[in-house]
């Protein structure tokens, strides 16, 4: 790869170099072109004819066999052959700068076949060649690099077919042919047939069938039963020397083993492809002859627990008598018969691997909605009458100070009690709640009295309220596996005091000291003034709190178990300690993969309508509008959109069905 990327930076490097030599020769070519358009016709001498330069080296291996009929030095080229040539040189040109550099280097090479007197054109067509094959170059590197070998073969032999003396193409030709020829190197993924144990050599029986008629003891009817297939048999001790009689027609040697083994009650252990040891079928025997492996069960993710019930399974299940646990690497070691270490295997496997995931998106919103109305007219509620001499003299009285000043400096006559009046009104400096709101005269002379009527208001408003609240979170849970979601707080609450006396013990009279007992009860007042009550405390979760459990079924369908529970703190008291709300729902719902469940609930919901206005008239129908209302309006709402995603349905690979019926004809 190191050379690879060395040849494509020379590459480089040369394109760029060709590149501008192209650019002169096009400048050069273009002039050429239009003085072969405006030429007069060939002269007849030869001396008048500039000698033909040869061509670069490698050109004239691929250059077709045209190019040598029209190119003897001394000839010249027709001017139709040289106007053709001109345009052939124009439409290469376009093509090579369009990238086509093979089709531009053929029709340089057809410009050089009809017009060898001009050099721009043999320099163009070397040019386009050395651009074409740095090209092929470049994408063989690609394809190697890809893991293409075939192809980065196809493009290095196109390329060596353009340009035969190409160094740098017979190079990367070389690297490939060694690159094939050294094995590819082992991946870390993959096993090495060579580096482990070999498989266990299965024997070579003759593929005959034989016919058995035997009444004689076991150890010869082993012998002669594995004799007739080609096996010699290595009777262990163990296997008893018993009169036994077999008739068996027609068997071929894995049947016949298997009737001898039950006949006689023993196994056989392969030793090589001629050669069999049989030996009577007991524990200690079977510890002894077959072959133990031992491997290692990388088990990461699992907890102690989980480890340890592995240990069990393989001790319980199939009955693994060595093992080892190593809690570091999470991994466990074992010493078993081959088919027991792959029966664990598959076993394990299935128990990991055969589980579905599900991942619940739940998503809460919260709509709350305040709304306050206050429309109509409030009219006059009560009316007050007094005496305007009375309630003049009050206000003059009661401000003798003001009203001196307001004499001397003569801005009024003592004589004129209404300007002092109007003045210290229109000063600010006297206020009466009786000239706030207006009144109306009736009467005269010292008996003149007014009415004041209450204050009349006039509303509409309106405040509304809207908030929405989005939460969303995702839950990845196993095939009937349990997940909890808690959203809201803690609130504490105090359930006990704990009293806890000073460490060192007071000095109790008559007990610890001398003293009579009478006084303990200022020794009681002192202790109880001193040591502290510590509280107990337990913390409540106050919010909503939502158990989902999700089953994948067979139709492909999620059964979902949902518990959901929501605790609120209520407005009375008992005891110091708070009254909760609850309310919870519990059920199952079966949804499709990606289809949602809505679980909806009012949290607070109140409504309060206030009606202000005159007795009678507020009552009165189409005169009850004018009259003040105030309406309230306060409700909240929880929704609760919960969507499971199947995002390993291993449930449905290689299902049986749930049903078989099975007809038979009568």
């Amino acid at each position: 790869m190191k050379n690879s990327a060395q040849t494509a930076t020379r590459t480089r490097i040369r394109v760029r170099a060709f590149a501008r030599l192209f650019s002169s020769l096009l400048l050069q070519g273009a002039a050429g072109v239009l003085a072969a358009q405006t030429a007069a016709p060939a002269a007849t001498s030869s001396h008048d004819v500039p000698a033909i330069q040869t061509a670069q080296p490698g050109a004239a291996a691929s250059a077709p066999a045209a190019l040598s009929a029209n190119a003897n030095e001394g000839e010249q080229p027709r001017n139709a052959d040289r106007r053709h040539a001109a345009k052939l040189y124009l439409e290469s040109s376009k093509q090579f700068m369009d990238g086509h550099f093979e089709m531009a280097m053929l029709g340089f090479q057809k410009a050089v076949a009809l017009d060898a007197s001009n050099t721009n054109y043999r320099l163009a067509a070397d040019v386009a060649r050395s651009h074409a094959v740095t090209a092929l170059v470049q994408e063989a590197a690609k394809d190697r690099l890809g893991g293409n070998d075939s192809a980065a073969r196809a493009a290095l032999s196109r390329a060596l077919a353009l340009d035969p003396t190409n160094p740098e193409v017979s190079q990367h030709l070389d690297e490939l042919a060694d690159q094939l020829s050294v094995a590819p190197p082992e991946t870390p993924y993959e096993p090495n047939p060579a580096s482990g144990l070999g498989d266990q050599v299965p024997l070579e029986a003759a593929p005959q069938v034989h016919s058995f008629h035997l009444h004689t003891d076991q150890r010869q009817i082993v012998t002669q039963v594995y004799q007739a297939y080609g096996i010699k048999a290595m009777i262990d001790d163990s296997v008893r020397a018993i009169q036994t009689r077999l008739d068996l027609d027609d068997a071929t040697f894995p049947q016949a083993r298997h009737a001898v083994e039950m006949l006689t009650n023993t196994f056989s252990v392969i030793l090589d492809p001629r050669h069999a040891l049989v030996a009577a079928d007991t524990q200690s025997n079977r510890t002894q002859f077959i072959r133990q492996e031992v491997e290692t069960v990388y088990l990461g993710g699992l907890t102690d627990t989980e480890m340890t019930d592995v240990e069990t399974l393989a001790k319980n299940v199939f009955d693994i008598k060595q093992d080892h646990i190593n809690p570091l690497s999470h991994s466990i070691t074992l010493r078993a018969p081959a088919p027991t270490l792959t029966a664990f295997n598959t076993t394990m496997r299935s128990l990991l691997d055969g589980r579905s995931q599900v991942v619940l998106d739940v998503r809460m919103i919260q709509v709350a909605h305040t709304s306050n109305l206050n429309t109509g007219a409030q009219l006059p509620q009560t009316i007050t009458a007094f005496n305007v001499y009375a309630e003049e003299q009050s206000l003059l009285n009661a401000n003798q100070s003001l009203v001196q000043q307001i004499i001397s400096s003569g801005l009024a006559s003592p004589n004129d009690p209404l300007a002092i009046l109007g003045i210290l009104i229109a000063s600010g400096q006297v206020s009466s709640p009786l000239l706030s709101n207006g009144f109306a005269l009736f009467g005269g002379g010292i008996t003149q009295s007014a009415l004041s009527p209450g204050p009349a208001t006039f509303n509409l408003s309106l405040n509304s309220s809207d908030s929405r609240e989005l939460d969303q979170i995702q839950l990845r849970l196993g095939d009937g596996e349990q997940g909890t979601l808690k959203e809201g707080s803690r609130y504490p609450i105090q359930t006990s005091q704990f009293s806890s006396l000073s460490p060192n013990l007071p000095n109790i009279p008559g007990l610890t000291g001398a003293g009579s007992s009478s006084s303990l009860s200022s020794l009681l007042s002192s202790l109880t003034n001193t040591v502290p009550n510590i509280p107990m405390v337990q913390y409540q979760d106050l919010g909503l709190t939502i158990n989902a459990t999700p089953k994948v079924l067979r139709s492909d369908n999620v059964a979902l178990t949902i518990d959901m529970k929501l605790d609120a703190l209520s407005g009375t008291l008992i005891g110091g300690n708070p009254v909760l709300n609850s309310r919870s729902y519990k059920g199952v719902v079966t949804l499709k993969e990606g289809e949602a469940a809505v679980v909806a609930t009012e949290l607070d919901k109140s409504e309060s309508h206030a009606v202000s206005g005159t007795p009678g008239i507020s009552e009165i129908p189409g005169l009850n509008d004018l009259t003040g209302k105030d309406l309230e309006k306060n409700y909240a709402t929880l929704v609760i959109v919960m969507t499971p995603h199947v995002i390993r349905g291993l449930q449905a690979a290689g299902r049986t069905a749930m049903m078989r019926v099975e007809v038979t004809n009568p």
